[in-house]
């Protein structure tokens, strides 16, 4: 039953709508300006829904992005969720529209983001009939996402929809999926322009977090633990940006003077270009962080949850070092990690908490932090400088001159994705969007459609693989379709790069699947045909800098296709089931250890991917 919640009367309280102009008027009303969804039969009153709300309001239209694919739409909401804050929204219709959209979901839930999905579905009477373009999305949905709703009362659809946005962007963000069947949707009822569904248990949990505050008496605890450190470090994960917590933790940083590493979905927390900022830690950190995590007695966890990426020997990480951990969600305490000290609650509320106790808490790290700018001028990242044919490393360092840290860059899964943490700068907080936890490659195009949306006014650069963008390259007509002035910037080896990486360390050079000599696929004429203007392929290394920056002045969509060398590997590299000990620093990255750890090493493992 939906219970009531006090407001102020809605305009349009009290008037007949259909179920379907119900949810657009809902979705309106919770702040969304755009829509990403692809139509068909069972959703198609809800697209119609769309049609008279933008005749109705034309001064103020709901936006919508038709992609190519519904997987795309799915990725473009969450682009455009993690640039702006908003929770992202696709529309699709029943079958396979809805299984298209499983990969975006999890996707979104592995990396905590708030996403809300809503599928057609056909008739309630024709539900498990198989009927035509049926699929059970409530039971798919259910492993995949954080709540999911089949709606069967059509009296509870107005408080289904607002409850859905409650739950996605409430607590620890995630993916909500509306099952909507096309006779609810066409159903005519009073729209009534308030109420949520009664969730006794969920509120309950969230007025705990809401009610979680930091004690004199546990600030003190913790701030114990930081006078008898030596040598802390603050290891900042994905949780931070997505509580709006990143002022509060460059404060707590400044004030404090504890140095900081950050995950894959850490980075923009912190100015990386800060002294204090270590960059990213992990399987393909830089040497420095790990280095750093290996020798700190104290290591700080906000917002991260120590997973096989950061943590792939759970005993052996930051093995002399006492931890503490603030996280939203109670389940990563200790999961994988014992901890000495742990608050759960708000990212951003605890770190003010934290400052306010720790006035008058006096800190001298100056010895820890000057070892550590030692360490990073030791094992400053590098690569082949002399090659004859161009390096991806080389590509990143100078887009990222000519961008200064005030680009978006979305990118797909691989070599690229790396290359592009390691050596581009991010200055502020929702400027890096990279699938993490599923790791999905197609995901870089339509992320950076959807983030251009949200951001109009900023430059947005895909960078992607020949590999990644292959999944969802159909997205590239939707940049020309709406002329959005994407740029995308496929590095191209003519493989699929990180899993030949692992197959020459790990399986003796068996390049099973990965040879890539028999494609043929000519990006740049892709490209002219969907319509970009600037479309164009660098060789020489002599050409690139000046090709760089036309693609970067570039007015409207623009591809530039680099043809990189594929010898050019990912370093450092810490291998599955290896600790930081173990970490591989390649041929041009000094290693701390005596023995020379090159890149020509074969590591026998069958860890998984």
């Amino acid at each position: 039953m939906a219970t009531v919640k006090a407001a102020a009367r809605h305009p349009l309280a009290g008037q007949k709508m259909r179920g379907a102009d119900m949810v657009i008027q809902v979705v309106v009303d919770e702040g969304v300006d755009t829509i990403f969804g692809y139509s068909g039969g069972a959703i198609l009153p809800t697209y119609d829904g769309i049609f008279k709300y933008n005749e109705r309001n034309a001064a103020q239209k709901l936006n919508l992005i038709v992609p190519a694919n519904e997987q795309g739409a799915g990725f473009m909401a969450a682009g455009y969720s993690r640039v702006t804050g908003k929770v992202g929204v696709a529309l699709v219709t029943s079958g396979p529209g809805a299984t298209n959209c499983v990969t975006p979901v999890r996707d979104a839930m592995a990396d905590s983001i708030p996403l809300i999905v809503i599928c057609g579905q056909v008739p309630r009477a024709a539900v498990g009939t198989d009927a035509f373009q049926e699929a059970p999305v409530f039971s798919i949905m259910s492993a995949c996402a954080k709540h999911v709703f089949l709606i069967q009362n059509e009296q509870e659809l107005e408080a289904t929809v607002r409850t859905a946005f409650h739950i996605a962007r409430s607590g620890r963000p995630g993916p909500v999926v509306i099952d909507l069947p096309k006779d609810v949707q066409n159903w005519e009822g009073v729209f009534t322009g308030e109420g949520h569904l009664s969730m006794p248990g969920y509120e309950q949990r969230l007025k705990q977090l809401r009610d979680s505050r930091m004690t004199k008496e546990k600030a003190a605890a913790f701030f114990e633990f930081v006078k008898n450190a030596q040598r802390p470090l603050v290891y900042a994960g994905g949780g931070v940006i997505n509580a709006n917590a990143s002022a509060e933790l460059r404060e707590f940083v400044k004030t404090f003077q504890i140095p900081a590493v950050t995950t894959l979905m850490g980075i923009g927390s912190l100015d990386t270009t800060d002294d204090l900022c270590l960059h990213m830690l992990g399987m393909h950190g830089t040497a420095y962080a790990n280095y750093a995590v290996e020798d700190c007695d104290l290591l700080i966890a906000v917002g991260a949850r120590f997973d096989d990426r950061v943590a792939g020997v759970p005993r052996q990480f930051a093995a002399n070092a006492k931890i503490l951990h603030l996280d939203i969600d109670a389940a990563e305490i200790g999961k994988v990690k014992p901890v000495d000290w742990h608050h759960v609650g708000d990212a951003a509320v605890s770190l003010r908490d934290l400052l306010t106790h720790g006035k008058g808490v006096k800190t001298d790290f100056k010895a820890w932090t000057s070892q550590l700018m030692k360490l990073k001028a030791a094992h400053k990242m590098n690569y082949n400088r002399n090659g004859e044919i161009i390096q991806p490393q080389q590509v990143m360092e100078m887009i990222n001159e000519i961008t200064k840290g005030e680009a978006i860059y979305t990118t797909g899964v691989g070599q690229h994705q790396m290359f592009a943490a390691q050596f581009i700068d991010f200055k502020q907080p929702r400027m890096w969007l990279t699938s993490g936890s599923m790791g999905t490659m197609g995901y870089g195009l339509p992320a950076a459609i959807g983030a251009q949306v949200g951001c109009p006014d900023k430059i947005v650069i895909d960078v992607d693989g020949d590999g990644s963008i292959r999944m969802n390259l159909g997205e590239m007509e939707t940049c020309t379709t709406y002329n959005l002035p994407v740029k995308i910037l496929l590095l191209n080896n003519l493989g699929d790069g990180m899993v030949v990486q692992w197959q020459t360390l790990f399986f003796e050079s068996r390049f099973s699947g990965t040879d890539k000599s028999l494609h043929k696929k000519d990006f740049v004429k892709s490209a002219e045909a969907d319509g970009f203007e600037f479309a164009r392929r660098v060789e020489k290394e002599s050409d690139l800098r000046k090709t760089l920056e036309e693609f970067i002045a570039a007015k409207g969509p623009a591809f530039l296709e680099v043809m990189t060398d594929k010898n050019a590997f990912v370093y450092p590299m810490v291998g599955p089931g290896m600790s930081y000990k173990d970490m591989i620093t390649g041929p041009y990255i000094e290693a701390r250890e005596a023995k020379a750890n090159g890149g020509d090493e074969k590591l026998e493992t069958t860890a998984a991917f």
